[in-house]
């Protein structure tokens, strides 16, 4: 009898927008006495060579074996050491994960505290529930649990084999009384964490199971439950509008273009908010075709689409006062017989006519047509996100974004946000003098400059597209999106979801007046 073949798979781009975030609860129960697989404990450096147990609920005894068996095995308390041990006598969870803060005496800086307690998350080994010592405010809830979160993220979709467990469910001890505040600190925070995965899970489908029209039914699925709207543009569609610059990017390929609008207009909203995402789900370079090596990470040139599809879900779920319309240019740029050559012209939805003299700088294509739509709305504040520019990586290596703005105060608003919720950004200009690095012979415009200030020269090219009395920022996420080296802090490896904790907090901001 012969044997079954076994049938080929099939696509599995919805089912990865499915993975949960582990589940977190509060409880006023002492550390010690929770029955977990593991309880995480922070540490700082004592006098001397000691460590001091920086958690509550265990006595002054407790505390003391802790510290010296931590100290005996090597521990100092600094800043994201992670130290494993067995808990000892009178504590319920049989192993200890002790995090070393530093000395934070002088300061609690929040994201070395998430960085800290996302190596400890990390350093875990078989726990499904762990436990945790923290708790002091409602802003320490949101740290941990984000952190916590983040950290404990996997991405197994297309694993074959049993998958490991991962941890499903924390609980935080804290040393009050539970109240209003720090449960709703806790709600909201496991929400922006599972628009994050959306955007991680997003980041790292293959592009065979993400084409253009793959990421607008995600975009669709991501805000099903949620009062956002969601308009689609087809090939046809886009043609009739004249996105002539998304259509040239997406020609070499036989998955056709899309462009993604999603509206969340809540009553009372003081603000509108417009998000613009580069939306290409894979790169090839096109006929200016990039370098075999590392190519297969080019899946993430839709890092910045993901960050805008999670964010509108996160602000619409969050129920915050702001209009939000987010925008997401898609195309995949492959080489072939009917792909864009250097030297085509195309002609924007403004208008403006491009030379494209390089098929590889196709992402600001893209944006030039979602900004002419944008700014017909004439959004208080408009922000593109997008894998720009490898230059972005050479300036500010890989966990720092390049910011730029045709306007400071906008340009420092987000540096600000990200600052707060601990997303690394940099402010940088836009010099005047860019601009004429980019004229054409035959166009209003090319979309490359002369090789130098690689960064800038996009932001100088996406500025033709923005009226001067449109505030607008943009940022270089080239290196932040995707983290092709080894995990830290609560960062893995592959896609990071950058951008949309930013997103949030400006939203936030808005909404508050």
């Amino acid at each position: 009898m012969p044997t079954a073949k076994k049938s080929a798979p099939t696509s599995r781009a919805k089912s990865t927008l499915a993975a949960s975030v582990p589940r977190f609860t509060l409880t006023a129960t002492k550390p010690k006495d929770l029955v977990a697989d593991a309880l995480i404990v922070n540490t700082a450096p004592g006098k001397g060579d000691s460590v001091e147990l920086v958690a509550h609920g265990f006595t002054p005894t407790q505390a003391q074996r802790i510290a010296t068996e931590i100290a005996h095995l090597g521990g100092t308390g600094a800043l994201g050491e992670v130290v494993t041990l067995a808990s000892g006598a009178g504590v319920k969870s049989p192993v200890l994960i002790a995090v070393g803060l530093g000395d934070f005496r002088n300061g609690f800086d929040l994201e070395q505290f998430r960085r800290a307690m996302g190596n400890g998350v990390r350093a875990l080994s078989g726990a499904k529930k762990v436990a945790i010592s923290g708790g002091h405010s409602p802003e320490h809830v949101d740290a941990t649990v984000i952190a916590c979160a983040l950290a404990a993220y996997t991405f197994t979709e297309y694993k074959t084999k049993p998958k490991p467990a991962g941890v499903s469910s924390f609980v935080i001890s804290i040393p009050t009384e539970l109240n209003s505040d720090m449960k709703l600190a806790l709600a909201q925070a496991q929400k922006v964490a599972a628009s994050i995965y959306l955007a991680r899970n997003l980041i790292n489908t293959p592009p065979n199971d993400l084409a253009p029209a793959d990421l607008a039914s995600a975009a669709k699925k991501a805000v099903s439950s949620l009062p956002v709207t969601v308009k689609i543009w087809d090939e046809k569609a886009l043609k009739a509008s004249g996105c002539g610059a998304i259509l040239g990017v997406g020609l070499g390929s036989s998955r056709p273009p899309r462009l993604i609008k999603m509206t969340y207009a809540p009553r009372g909203a003081k603000a509108h908010l417009s998000l613009i995402g580069k939306g290409i789900t894979f790169d090839t370079g096109g006929i200016s075709i990039k370098p075999a090596s590392k190519m297969d990470e080019m899946k993430a040139d839709m890092s910045g689409s993901a960050a805008v599809i999670a964010a509108v879900s996160a602000i619409a779920g969050l129920g915050l006062k702001v209009k939000v319309t987010g925008w997401v240019a898609a195309a995949e740029n492959m080489p072939s017989g009917t792909a864009q050559r250097p030297g085509d012209i195309v002609t924007t939805f403004d208008g403006t006519t491009v030379e494209v003299l390089n098929t590889d700088a196709e992402g600001r294509l893209v944006l030039a047509d979602a900004i002419g739509m944008s700014v017909r709305e004439k959004p208080d504040l408009m922000i593109d996100i997008a894998t720009l520019t490898g230059a972005q990586r050479i300036a500010l290596g890989r966990r720092i974004a390049g910011v730029m703005s045709n306007t400071e105060s906008a340009r420092d608003q987000v540096v600000a946000a990200s600052g707060i919720v601990g997303e690394e950004m940099w402010a940088m200009p836009l010099p005047a003098d860019l601009r004429e690095t980019l004229k054409s012979q035959t166009a209003d415009i090319a979309n490359i400059g002369d090789g130098l200030a690689g960064m800038l020269s996009a932001g100088v090219f996406l500025q033709e597209f923005v009226p001067d009395s449109q505030p607008w920022v943009h940022i270089d996420v080239a290196g932040p999106a995707y983290n092709d080296v080894a995990p830290f802090g609560y960062t893995p490896k592959g896609g990071t979801g950058a951008g949309v904790r930013t997103f949030v907090q400006i939203a936030r901001e808005l909404s508050a007046g």
